[in-house]
């Protein structure tokens, strides 16, 4: 691993830390097996071209929005407070460690949305904390981002109520109707110019009159209430099905995610994966 490498590593470990430490949190869970589905560095060298490279390679990407104003910032404080104590789900209120009501840049351009926290989540008062937290911020620096600079939030802000602490559940629709009005706020005051759903629930969750699967959904342009949303496998898929295609798919979506963004993409960044789909070189 070059000098580089290992310093680039260090610092946004040091500031992933410092966010973390401006929250509250004083511990984190270290997983030894993070992103072990994901290509390795070894792997990486003896095929450059189907696998996605070292983010920190990804130069980033300057952003276009004007800086939020004072009174909209107060407003999305205002909302977080509120959304911090909220009891509309009783049987989740119960069992919940947190409320986990979003991270990231207030004024991103970039906006994730997923379904629900699960173990770890809820455990740290964060969204996409876990094995596929690991990778979606993988995903989202090899687009050229930091994980600081878009914004995540879920459908749902608690943990759907589960016997064992092992285990996740999707939020039911009676959940997702109660816990949307909070999502659909922050977007209101993020404003970004991308939404990306990561996964059926988060597709439908935005857009319920949705009949058809993710499989079907994905790379196929939508909008949010005037925001060009983009369908894509959730992470965890990736992750339980880690065909090169799939991983391209998804690949293909965040490219066109980017392209609508108006930001420069490499010809490293087109070529990841490529190879996987018919055709490809």
């Amino acid at each position: 691993m070059s000098a580089k490498f290992s310093d680039n590593i260090l610092l946004d470990a040091i500031r992933h830390l410092e966010q973390r430490r401006s929250q509250g949190a004083r511990y984190l869970r270290v997983e030894s097996d993070l992103l072990k589905e994901w290509p390795s560095e070894e792997s990486r060298k003896q095929n450059p071209e189907s696998s996605i490279q070292d983010p920190a390679s990804v130069p980033s990407l300057p952003s276009s929005k004007s800086p939020m104003n004072p009174q909209r910032r107060a407003e999305f404080e205002s909302l977080r407070d509120r959304a911090l104590v909220c009891r509309k789900c009783p049987h989740l209120v119960r069992f919940r460690k947190q409320v986990v009501f979003g991270v990231g840049n207030p004024n991103a351009e970039l906006m994730f949305v997923g379904e629900a926290p699960g173990a770890d989540e809820d455990a740290q008062g964060e969204p996409f904390v876990g094995r596929a937290g690991q990778l979606l911020t993988k995903m989202i620096q090899t687009m050229g981002f930091q994980r600081s600079e878009v914004y995540i939030g879920n459908v749902l802000k608690c943990r759907p109520n589960v016997d064992t602490s092992a285990g996740n559940r999707k939020p039911t629709p009676e959940e997702m109707e109660t816990c949307v009005p909070w999502l659909k706020e922050q977007i209101r005051l993020i404003e970004p110019r991308v939404l990306v759903a990561l996964g059926d629930v988060a597709i439908k969750g935005l857009i319920p009159s949705l009949k058809e699967g993710i499989t079907r959904l994905r790379g196929r342009w939508m909008e949010f209430e005037g925001i060009p949303l983009m369908p894509t496998f959730h992470p965890a898929y990736l992750l339980h099905n880690p065909s090169p295609v799939i991983k391209r798919q998804c690949w293909e979506d965040l490219l066109a995610a980017l392209e609508k963004l108006r930001k420069p993409i490499s010809e490293k960044q087109r070529g990841y994966f490529r190879s996987a789909l018919p055709g490809g070189a």
